[in-house]
């Protein structure tokens, strides 16, 4: 029903299949109304809509010729349609005229492909009681629904309601509550109050603590949400879908949406984006139409400029640069820069959904960077690596940093007593923005050398190098700090300096290949990997390390693009041996073992289990439940995603161990 193809920290695109055909997700449905549809949605690049189920069964000449010939005619659209249950004409009105068993019973009768369960929603801060209250009511609803399409064997795929208001709790037991019944999707409701009053940051609270309990393998749905400005933010939290009637309402009162927020009409001079709309006419000749005619036209502006969003956030996620896409659009509004600040909170939730290597490069945009997952994640590893006894910070130069330094170094301020620097004994690092304290062993992986930051620094990112300093330098008996990072960030924590005419880099191929394999399999894996009659061979072009070779036999190659290993058979059965279960494993079922030996991709229903620490992109083993090596390639989704999924490819093997 639901796969992913493609992902971006917690946004993903993916294929929503449905009777009436597929959507590729991110996706906006426009809303309908069943008794004023002004324009053909379609048209403009509408894969679904979604409608109210309430007001057709409100209606007696709707309803008759909704049962009789189907909602698809009823409203003219061939493609997959949702349907709303009344509730919000509930939070409205406060009562509807159906119950929740009638109402999913009718959404069947007239042929929906999407039907939605009669939900609570309850606004944002409101009285805990009675946020408590109508949750225990949606959640009844919801196990009344699942459980009566079950019965009636229906065909429609049904929505199940997050509710909970601003109480985060309550979000989190209703997401896992639902998340347990055989629901289809999973919309979070009641947050139309919140966009309307820029509440955004509150926004970012309630629809990551709901993600926190909701199943992966279903698409989530943030109703009322149809501004274009909030898509990238909203996406890069794992909504994959939108609905709204912004886009003919705000046509109404003359506005034009953007990703930069709503233009008046009656304010613009020009016209605001490069639209079918935009480049025909001007704001002069829109205001002399009639109301009809200007609101047609500006209702298909604000669908253009809303599709067009969503296929570039599509694209940011198959390139890698969603966050760089969020960054840039919430400095459109001060209350968006704060939501996607405070989303900094939740790293370590962002960061088991990042893929471990991408196509983009990382780009410092802003403070915000510096809370991204591939920051948060180089920081564990470096707690986690072995320290040696010295550690020499040197500046940043050009990248990859290893390949220009070479000989005398320079000066250093010396931290803790002075004492004999023993090279051998010795961990050298760069300081730099956005990664702090990079390993040079190390420094050509992914993306540790594929980024780039403005030379001149914010206080916010000489803050964070500082930090970095400060918190490292207690790891080590001395600390040689070059003169260059010591002056620019004027430390005042530095009690000796010393002219270390002595202190120099020196390159080992051995070492380098060591570092990294700890660094991407888990720290042990380089002394198991490279052991024997070690030979490297490197690029004649770029003298970048290729392959290498146990004397003749192939252990690992490189990636020429992000320098992470890729095993051979050997290399994969030296890592068997050494790393302990399940680290670096998916585990197959006995169905899937003759597939893996043969060299077949392994698909996520044959899964029984994978280490919790898999990324996308990862280069991992796969195993039987005895733990027999069975083959090893690249994971295509994380583990996350791997243990829910019931459909779609998990690892794209490499090769099998079949003889």
């Amino acid at each position: 029903m639901f796969e992913i193809k493609s992902k971006d920290n917690m946004g993903r695109v993916g294929v929503l299949k449905t009777k009436h055909g597929n959507v590729k997700t991110p996706a906006l449905m426009p809303v309908i109304h069943p008794r004023k549809q002004a324009i053909d949605v379609g048209k403009y690049g509408a894969d679904i809509v979604i409608t109210n189920a309430y007001l057709i069964y409100k209606d007696e000449n709707l309803k008759q010729k909704a049962i009789d010939e189907g909602l698809h005619k009823l409203i003219n659209f061939d493609g997959p349609i949702m349907t709303d249950s009344g509730s919000f004409q509930l939070s409205v009105y406060g009562d509807v005229e159906i119950t929740n068993r009638e109402v999913i019973e009718f959404q069947e009768l007239i042929k929906t492909d999407i039907g939605t369960s009669l939900d609570i929603p309850t606004a944002p801060f409101v009285e805990r009681q009675k946020a408590e209250e109508d949750l225990e009511i949606t959640l009844k609803r919801a196990r009344e629904a699942v459980d009566y399409k079950k019965e009636k064997n229906m065909e429609m795929l049904l929505n199940s309601v997050v509710q909970g208001s601003t109480f985060l709790d309550l979000r989190r037991k209703c997401a896992s509550e639902l998340s347990k019944l055989d629901a289809d999707l999973y919309p979070i409701g009641a947050v139309v109050p919140l966009m309307e009053s820029y509440h955004y940051k509150d926004l970012v609270d309630v629809v990551m603590n709901s993600m926190s309990e909701l199943a992966d393998d279903r698409p989530r749905h943030l109703m009322g949400a149809g501004h274009p400005m909030i898509f990238a933010l909203c996406v890069a939290m794992g909504c994959d879908l939108f609905d709204s009637a912004a886009y003919i309402l705000y046509a109404e009162d003359d506005r034009l949406l953007s990703v930069r927020g709503t233009y008046k009409l009656e304010n613009l001079t020009e016209m605001p984006c490069s639209c079918e709309v935009c480049s025909k006419y001007t704001p002069d000749d829109l205001r002399a139409m009639s109301k009809e005619q200007r609101r047609d036209l500006i209702a298909q502006h604000n669908l253009y400029v809303s599709f067009a969003e969503l296929r570039l956030i599509r694209q940011a996620i198959y390139e890698g640069s969603l966050m760089e896409l969020v960054e840039e659009r919430c400095r459109a509004h001060p209350a968006l820069l704060e939501a996607v600040r405070h989303l900094g909170n939740y790293s370590e939730d962002l960061e088991k959904y990042n893929p471990r290597s991408k196509k983009s490069a990382f780009f410092y945009t802003g403070p915000e960077s510096l809370y991204r997952s591939e920051v948060i994640r180089h920081m564990q590893k470096l707690r986690q690596m072995p320290k040696k006894k010295n550690l020499v910070i040197l500046p940043p130069n050009r990248k990859p940093y290893s390949k220009f330094f070479s000989g005398k170094l320079g000066d250093f301020y010396i931290y803790g007593d002075e004492k004999d620097c023993d090279l051998e004994n010795t961990d050298f690092m760069v300081l730099d923005i956005p990664f702090g304290l990079i390993p040079l062993e190390i420094d050509e992986l992914y993306p540790l050398s594929q980024n780039d930051a403005p030379k001149i620094h914010d206080v916010d990112s000489i803050e964070f190098m500082e930090d970095f300093i400060y918190e490292f330098i207690e790891y080590y008996d001395q600390v040689l700090i070059h003169y260059k990072v010591n002056d620019n960030l004027e430390l005042g924590l530095l009690n000796k300096y010393s002219k270390s005419d002595e202190i120099r880099y020196v390159k080992n191929d051995i070492s380098k290949i060591k570092a990294i394999a700890d660094y991407q399999f888990g720290f042990g894996a380089g002394e198991a990997l490279f052991s024997g009659n070690i030979n490297i061979e490197k690029s004649k072009k770029t003298g970048k390390i290729r392959h290498i070779y146990d004397g003749k036999v192939l252990i690992v190659n490189m990636r020429a693009s992000d320098s992470f290993l890729i095993l051979s058979k050997e290399g994969a059965k030296r890592l068997h041996n050494a790393m302990n279960y399940p680290q670096n494993r998916v585990v197959v079922n006995k169905d899937a073992e003759p597939f893996a030996l043969d060299g077949k991709s392994v698909f996520c229903k044959f899964v029984t289990d994978c280490d919790d620490n898999i990324r996308s992109n990862d280069e991992v083993l796969i195993v039987n439940e005895e733990d027999k090596l069975l083959g090893y390639g690249k994971t295509l989704l994380g583990s996350c995603e791997i243990k829910e999924f019931d459909s779609g490819q998990a690892v794209k093997t490499r090769k099998g161990m079949k003889k």
